[in-house]
Parts: C-alpha cells; sequence; structure tokens
C-alpha cells in the first residue's frame, strides 16, 4: 500500500456577500452541513467599489495520520508526501477561469456549526456554535474577520485555475509534518486550513488595495457531506512502498551491463509470529551478507566466500566477502551487490548475519550472529533474452470474488510471454515461472461508470504511489480497500513500461472485484 486518504472530519463556507436583497451581509451565516464549498469574490455589486468575499474552512483528523505513523502503516517523515485535494463541483452559474487559490494554515480552533443556506445566508450560527466570517467558535471573533491564517512559505500553499473546472491538488507535506509532530517541527497546531482567491484575485478594498475589480464568482467544491464518496475532501498520503527484491531474478555480473545494472537487490524479511518485527540485535541499524557457493550434496553453504561488488568496486579493501545491508521498515532488510559467480553455479546461498563487518559468518570464532540462509538461482545476461516489443498473458489466481471495506489485502499478478508454446516434450503440467515485471503500476475503477478512482501512480516522485513490488514469486501491491466505497464493483487495469516506447503501456486486461460493508 502506497496511498491512504484521510477525509475530513470538519469544513464550512464563510462570507460577507450580500444576500439577495442586497442589503444584508451574510458575516454571521454559516454553512457547516452543507454538501457544497464555496469560494468567490464579487466586485461592485451592491455599490461602486462594493467588495464580497467567500472563504473555504476545513479540518481533517491528523490525530489518525499520528497513529498510522506510530503503527508504521506510513513511513516515516521524508518518504511521504501529502496531498489536500479538493474536487470540482459543476454548477449552473458563472464560472471564473484563469485565477489562483491560496491554501493557509489557520491560526486558532473553529467550530464547524449546522448552517446549510449558500444562497442567502439565512442560517445563523446556531445557538451560537460555528463559525463564520466574523466569528470563529460561538462568541469568539477571528482577530481579522474573514479568517486568521499563517502566511509563512512552510503553511501556505498555491494553484492556479486556468479553466476553472480543475480539482484543487496541493502538496502541504511541510504543514502536515508540522502537525503531525504536535509542534516539535514548528507552533502550528491542526487548525486545518483556509481556502481562498489569492489576493491579486480577491476584490479591490481599503484592506486589499491591490486587489482585482473584476468578479471571480463562483468556485465550488465538494464538501464532506455530499453523497458522493469520492469527491470528499481528502488529504491524500502517497509514497513508492514497492519493493524490488530480486531474489528470482539474479543476474551474474556481465560485460553488456553498466556497473549499476549489475547490482542485484535482495530482501530479508522477518517474520514473527506472522507479523514483521525488526531483529532485536539490529534494529534499524546495517546488517551483513556474505554468499557462498553449495556444499559437495548442495545442500547447504560451503565454508568459503564468494567475491562480492558493491558499488562498482569490491565491498571493501580488507574484506572481499561481505556486502553491508540496510534496514527499510520493520522486519524488512535489504542489501545491494554485484557478483561475477561463473555459469556453472546453479545454486548459491546468501546467509545475513550481524558482528563486525570484518565477521566471517561461518567461523564460529568470529562475533557474529547468523539470521538468515537463503538460496538464489542466478541467471546469465543474454543480449537476446530480452523482448522490447513484450505481449503478456496475465492473470489474478487468487483474486476473491468479493472483499470487506476493512480489509488490506496483497494481490498477486502471474504474468508469462503470450508467445510461450510448450513442445511436446514440455510435461503437460508444466507453468512457466511468472515473468517479473520491473516496472509496473496498476489502476483501480469503479465498473458502473467507469469513474477512475485510483489513478496510475507513474511520472514523478509524488507520484509513484501504485508502483507494484515483486519478489521471488512475481509482482504484487498491497491496497487498503477502505478508500473504495462498499456496494460497488471495481477492476484492476495495469500498466508495463516498455523500453521499445520509453513509456509505460496499459495491458488488456480486467480484474473484476466487489467491496462489501464489514457489518460486523
Amino acid at each position: 500500500m502506497a496511498i491512504k486518504r484521510y477525509t475530513a472530519n470538519s469544513d464550512n463556507s464563510i462570507t460577507n456577500a450580500y444576500g439577495s436583497n442586497l442589503s444584508t451581509r451574510g458575516t454571521g451565516s454559516n454553512a457547516g452541513a452543507a454538501d457544497i464549498l464555496e469560494t468567490f469574490s464579487i466586485y461592485g455589486q451592491e455599490s461602486s467599489g462594493s467588495s464580497e468575499l467567500s472563504r473555504i474552512l476545513i479540518q481533517f483528523p491528523v490525530s489518525d495520520i499520528q497513529t498510522d505513523r506510530s503503527n508504521s502503516v506510513i513511513p516515516a517523515s521524508g518518504s511521504v508526501s501529502f496531498f489536500l485535494n479538493l474536487y470540482n463541483a459543476p454548477h449552473s452559474t458563472t464560472l471564473p477561469r484563469d485565477f489562483k487559490l491560496t491554501v493557509n494554515a489557520v491560526n486558532g480552533s473553529w467550530e464547524e456549526g449546522y448552517g446549510l443556506d449558500l444562497d442567502n445566508y439565512t442560517d445563523l450560527t446556531y445557538d451560537k456554535i460555528g463559525s463564520n466570517w466574523i466569528r470563529k467558535a460561538g462568541s469568539t471573533s477571528w482577530s481579522t474577520a474573514g479568517g486568521d491564517i499563517y502566511t509563512d512559505s512552510s503553511s501556505s500553499f498555491e494553484q492556479t485555475f486556468t479553466k476553472g473546472t480543475e480539482d484543487l491538488s496541493v502538496n502541504i507535506t511541510t504543514l502536515v509534518e508540522q502537525w503531525i509532530s504536535g509542534g516539535s517541527l514548528g507552533d502550528k497546531d491542526n487548525n486545518g486550513v483556509l481556502i481562498k482567491l489569492s489576493a491579486s484575485y480577491e476584490a479591490t478594498s481599503s484592506t486589499n488595495l491591490e486587489g482585482a475589480v473584476v468578479s471571480y464568482y463562483t468556485k465550488k467544491f465538494f464538501a464532506r457531506d455530499s453523497e458522493f464518496f469520492f469527491e470528499r475532501p481528502t488529504i491524500e498520503a502517497r509514497w513508492d512502498s514497492s519493493l524490488k527484491d530480486q531474489r528470482g531474478s539474479f543476474y551474474l555480473s556481465s560485460s553488456l551491463a553498466p556497473a549499476a545494472d549489475n547490482l542485484n537487490t535482495i530482501f530479508l524479511y522477518n517474520y514473527v509470529r506472522g507479523k514483521l518485527t525488526n531483529i532485536p540485535s539490529i534494529g534499524t541499524d546495517n546488517i551483513y551478507v556474505s554468499i557462498f557457493s553449495g556444499s559437495s550434496d548442495n545442500t547447504s553453504p560451503s565454508s568459503s566466500a564468494l567475491e562480492m561488488v558493491q558499488d562498482g568496486t569490491h565491498v571493501s579493501s580488507t574484506n572481499k566477502y561481505t556486502a553491508t545491508g540496510s534496514h527499510v521498515s520493520t522486519g524488512i532488510y535489504k542489501c545491494s551487490f554485484a557478483f561475477t559467480g561463473s555459469s556453472t553455479l546453479e545454486t548459491i546461498y546468501d546467509v545475513w548475519f550481524s558482528g563486525s563487518f570484518t565477521a566471517h559468518p561461518i567461523d564460529a570464532s568470529q562475533a557474529s550472529i547468523q539470521f538468515h540462509t537463503g538460496t538464489i538461482e542466478p541467471e546469465t545476461l543474454e543480449a537476446s533474452n530480452i523482448n522490447p516489443n513484450g505481449k503478456y498473458v496475465i492473470s489474478m489466481p487468487y483474486l476473491k470474488e468479493s472483499y470487506s471495506d476493512t480489509e488490506t489485502e496483497r494481490f498477486r499478478l502471474y504474468v508469462r510471454d503470450k508467445n510461450w508454446t510448450p513442445n511436446i516434450y514440455t510435461k503437460a503440467q508444466a507453468t512457466p515461472q511468472t515473468l517479473i515485471i520491473e516496472s509496473a503500476s496498476y489502476q483501480v475503477t469503479r465498473t458502473v461508470d467507469q469513474k477512475i478512482v485510483i489513478p496510475y501512480g507513474t511520472g514523478s516522485s509524488d507520484n509513484n504511489y501504485s508502483m507494484l513490488s515483486y519478489d521471488v514469486s512475481g509482482n504484487y501491491f498491497n491496497l487498503d480497500l477502505s478508500m473504495l466505497e462498499a456496494g460497488y464493483t471495481y477492476a484492476f487495469q495495469y500498466s508495463f513500461y516498455e523500453d521499445s516506447v520509453s513509456s509505460y503501456r496499459e495491458q488488456p486486461y480486467l480484474f473484476k472485484f466487489r467491496v462489501e460493508k464489514d457489518e460486523y
């Protein structure tokens, strides 16, 4: 899983606009229960030079993000991006073009309220509960009418809207990390954000002399109370969680490949009672790996380690037989190295151990603890063994018809070359080993209307959230199914990177499944 969504838990539109009578401003109105959020600027409607504005307040359950980080559901700071997403709400009134919206952290707590009226602003704060243009909560006023905000670079963001119909999608990672830290990274508590037209697009006034003398009316987004599940405002955590374990595609070093491509990365997964757990004596520190040929019966490592290369040179001038591995995430360690070996080596053994860098993992006299011994069947790289125009047969043999909306599931692919043609000498029950696709992404669509609910994650580092991992058993990914609305059928699609066209190519397969509400 490399995407996690957190739906807003409070939102409201606040305004100083006039009602239909053009005599009473809606400064005391509240729209906290409306299913629409609205921001606009109106110049010169009530009188020459008059200014009317609407802004959006929105807050998210940052405590849930904190819990997920504590439980390693999302990675540490620096390894994840947080995007604020609001979705365009089509409407029949005028729509501005070529404008900018700013997103600013709110300075001070506020209340959502129970109002609904976004037309005539007749829903005043009920029982003194809720925010409006003048007050942020009950009888407590904003220091500045229209909302108190931070304007420093770590809590102020902007997006341009060319057509006006665009969704809002802004990277607010620096702000969310301050919220998560509880103040250790800044002085900003989680009071949400205020969204408004940038100063130069809000109407000119005595408090905004550089403002616009034209109107920008009206930009609307779906609110958290919207009936449309996938249109509700979210903070979306995105990160690349793909693990590229080359144990099943391990190649001996070759002069056909540059040094970087001769490196192989293998992983160690430390499961304790079915749960990934850090090795107590290692924790997040380095771990070491040595490679061995087999014993005479090829059932265990020999007593002599084989030479390894790391980062283009021998791993150490004093020790050519040990590579340094690192901690990836809870219970997962990796190590990268090149191995020349010999084409006669059908099986090699990777031994993972602790102790000093120079420790010999089989020599009991050395201060080391062996944790795991794995097996690798190395392949030889040949110029002809890669098809640049590959066509594939894809299946998901373990895909169930339905899943609960509370599950986080691992989905696996089986991939083979479409042109695989066994001959009469091939055993009838033989199945070709699954191909490993080095760079692949998944997409999720709702089948009833073809709505893309999780798009392909390819491109920049902020968008590689739906890349597939692989291990010796093939490609796979994890998905939090709570992000999908229950009661609907969905479909997986896949896109594989093709070297021949230097881009991703969507594969012609759909794999359907249903998500049901967990009633227990």
